[in-house]
Protein backbone atom coordinates (compact mmCIF):
# COMPACT_ATOMS: atom_id res chain seq x y z
CA UNK A 1 0.00 0.00 0.00
CA UNK A 2 1.44 3.59 -0.74
CA UNK A 3 0.69 6.86 0.94
CA UNK A 4 -2.62 7.26 -1.24
CA UNK A 5 -3.68 3.98 -0.72
CA UNK A 6 -3.09 4.53 3.39
CA UNK A 7 -4.92 8.36 2.83
CA UNK A 8 -7.80 6.60 1.05
CA UNK A 9 -8.23 4.13 4.18
CA UNK A 10 -8.49 6.58 6.87
CA UNK A 11 -10.71 8.83 5.05
CA UNK A 12 -13.46 5.69 4.44
CA UNK A 13 -13.12 4.54 7.70
CA UNK A 14 -14.06 8.10 9.20
CA UNK A 15 -16.89 8.65 6.38
CA UNK A 16 -18.09 6.08 4.05
CA UNK A 17 -19.89 8.16 2.22
CA UNK A 18 -17.86 10.41 1.08
CA UNK A 19 -18.76 11.25 -2.20
CA UNK A 20 -15.47 10.41 -5.30
CA UNK A 21 -15.28 13.96 -5.64
CA UNK A 22 -14.49 14.96 -2.09
CA UNK A 23 -12.23 11.96 -1.54
CA UNK A 24 -10.50 13.06 -4.81
CA UNK A 25 -10.12 16.63 -3.20
CA UNK A 26 -8.60 15.18 -0.22
CA UNK A 27 -6.11 12.77 -2.01
CA UNK A 28 -5.45 15.84 -4.66
CA UNK A 29 -6.99 13.29 -7.23
CA UNK A 30 -9.66 13.25 -9.63
CA UNK A 31 -13.13 11.69 -8.59
CA UNK A 32 -12.90 9.00 -11.03
CA UNK A 33 -8.88 8.32 -10.13
CA UNK A 34 -10.31 7.55 -6.69
CA UNK A 35 -13.15 6.04 -7.77
CA UNK A 36 -10.21 3.84 -9.19
CA UNK A 37 -7.76 3.53 -6.16
CA UNK A 38 -10.89 2.59 -4.18
CA UNK A 39 -12.03 -0.53 -6.60
CA UNK A 40 -8.40 -1.41 -6.64
CA UNK A 41 -8.67 -1.74 -2.77
CA UNK A 42 -11.56 -3.92 -2.85
CA UNK A 43 -10.42 -5.90 -5.76
CA UNK A 44 -7.00 -6.29 -3.32
CA UNK A 45 -9.30 -7.56 -0.23
CA UNK A 46 -7.76 -4.37 1.38
CA UNK A 47 -11.40 -3.11 1.94
CA UNK A 48 -13.72 -5.83 2.48
CA UNK A 49 -17.08 -3.91 1.78
CA UNK A 50 -18.72 -0.65 3.02
CA UNK A 51 -21.65 -0.76 5.69
CA UNK A 52 -23.55 1.93 8.14
CA UNK A 53 -22.16 1.82 11.88
CA UNK A 54 -25.50 1.27 14.18
CA UNK A 55 -26.29 2.27 17.70
CA UNK A 56 -26.44 -1.26 19.09
CA UNK A 57 -29.06 -0.03 22.01
CA UNK A 58 -31.15 2.36 20.06
CA UNK A 59 -31.14 -0.88 17.44
CA UNK A 60 -33.33 -3.09 20.00
CA UNK A 61 -29.55 -4.82 20.69
CA UNK A 62 -28.98 -3.41 24.58
CA UNK A 63 -27.09 -6.63 25.79
CA UNK A 64 -22.96 -6.79 25.07
CA UNK A 65 -21.38 -10.00 26.18
CA UNK A 66 -17.87 -11.52 25.62
CA UNK A 67 -17.83 -15.46 26.02
CA UNK A 68 -14.71 -17.47 26.27
CA UNK A 69 -15.80 -20.99 24.54
CA UNK A 70 -14.06 -24.11 25.42
CA UNK A 71 -15.20 -27.20 23.16
CA UNK A 72 -15.80 -30.74 23.93
CA UNK A 73 -13.56 -31.71 21.81
CA UNK A 74 -11.10 -30.50 19.17
CA UNK A 75 -13.25 -32.33 16.71
CA UNK A 76 -16.41 -30.56 16.87
CA UNK A 77 -14.46 -27.19 15.70
CA UNK A 78 -15.53 -27.29 12.11
CA UNK A 79 -19.32 -27.67 13.57
CA UNK A 80 -19.04 -25.42 16.17
CA UNK A 81 -17.26 -22.64 13.57
CA UNK A 82 -20.37 -23.73 11.06
CA UNK A 83 -22.99 -23.16 13.62
CA UNK A 84 -21.32 -19.83 14.83
CA UNK A 85 -21.31 -18.54 11.85
CA UNK A 86 -25.10 -19.30 10.86
CA UNK A 87 -26.31 -17.52 14.27
CA UNK A 88 -26.65 -13.50 14.54
CA UNK A 89 -26.58 -12.40 17.89
CA UNK A 90 -22.91 -13.62 17.19
CA UNK A 91 -20.91 -10.80 15.84
CA UNK A 92 -17.02 -12.54 16.21
CA UNK A 93 -15.58 -15.15 16.99
CA UNK A 94 -11.92 -15.73 17.76
CA UNK A 95 -9.44 -18.27 18.35
CA UNK A 96 -7.48 -17.56 21.36
CA UNK A 97 -5.04 -18.80 23.24
CA UNK A 98 -5.14 -19.83 26.92
CA UNK A 99 -7.24 -22.25 28.89
CA UNK A 100 -10.22 -21.22 26.54
CA UNK A 101 -10.44 -22.32 23.17
CA UNK A 102 -12.54 -19.31 21.38
CA UNK A 103 -13.86 -15.73 22.24
CA UNK A 104 -16.99 -14.63 21.27
CA UNK A 105 -18.65 -11.05 21.26
CA UNK A 106 -21.87 -11.34 21.24
CA UNK A 107 -25.37 -8.80 20.94
CA UNK A 108 -28.83 -9.98 22.19
CA UNK A 109 -32.53 -7.99 22.58
CA UNK A 110 -32.17 -8.91 26.41
CA UNK A 111 -30.70 -10.83 29.28
CA UNK A 112 -33.42 -13.97 28.74
CA UNK A 113 -31.85 -14.18 24.60
CA UNK A 114 -28.42 -14.16 26.19
CA UNK A 115 -29.24 -17.01 28.62
CA UNK A 116 -30.97 -18.76 25.87
CA UNK A 117 -27.96 -18.38 23.79
CA UNK A 118 -25.45 -19.69 26.72
CA UNK A 119 -27.94 -22.61 27.53
CA UNK A 120 -29.50 -23.62 24.48
CA UNK A 121 -27.21 -22.74 22.10
CA UNK A 122 -24.00 -22.72 22.61
CA UNK A 123 -23.69 -25.76 25.49
CA UNK A 124 -27.06 -27.32 24.06
CA UNK A 125 -26.23 -27.45 20.25
CA UNK A 126 -22.99 -26.46 19.36
CA UNK A 127 -20.41 -28.79 20.96
CA UNK A 128 -19.09 -26.25 23.77
CA UNK A 129 -18.41 -27.91 27.35
CA UNK A 130 -17.74 -24.84 29.18
CA UNK A 131 -18.27 -21.26 29.23
CA UNK A 132 -16.94 -18.07 30.98
CA UNK A 133 -19.11 -14.88 30.02
CA UNK A 134 -18.84 -11.19 31.18
CA UNK A 135 -21.51 -8.68 30.64
CA UNK A 136 -20.74 -5.70 29.61
CA UNK A 137 -22.17 -2.87 31.78
CA UNK A 138 -21.14 0.28 29.75
CA UNK A 139 -18.36 1.27 26.65
CA UNK A 140 -16.12 3.71 26.77
CA UNK A 141 -14.96 3.22 23.34
CA UNK A 142 -16.38 0.47 20.69
CA UNK A 143 -15.16 0.89 17.27
CA UNK A 144 -14.35 -1.23 14.09
CA UNK A 145 -12.17 1.30 12.25
CA UNK A 146 -8.11 0.45 12.21
CA UNK A 147 -5.74 2.75 13.73
CA UNK A 148 -4.93 5.57 11.71
CA UNK A 149 -2.27 4.17 9.35
CA UNK A 150 0.81 6.05 9.52
CA UNK A 151 1.61 8.13 6.28
CA UNK A 152 4.83 9.02 4.95
CA UNK A 153 6.40 12.38 5.81
CA UNK A 154 5.54 15.04 3.40
CA UNK A 155 2.63 13.51 1.67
Amino acid sequence: MDTIDRKVLNRLMTDGRASWAELGAHLGLSAPAAADRVRKLEQRGVIRRFAAVADPTLAGYPVLAFVFVTLLSQSKRKAFLAAVGRNASILECHHVAGDDDYLLKVRCTTMGELDELLSEDLKGRMGVARTRTTVVLGSAKETSALPSLVIAAGA
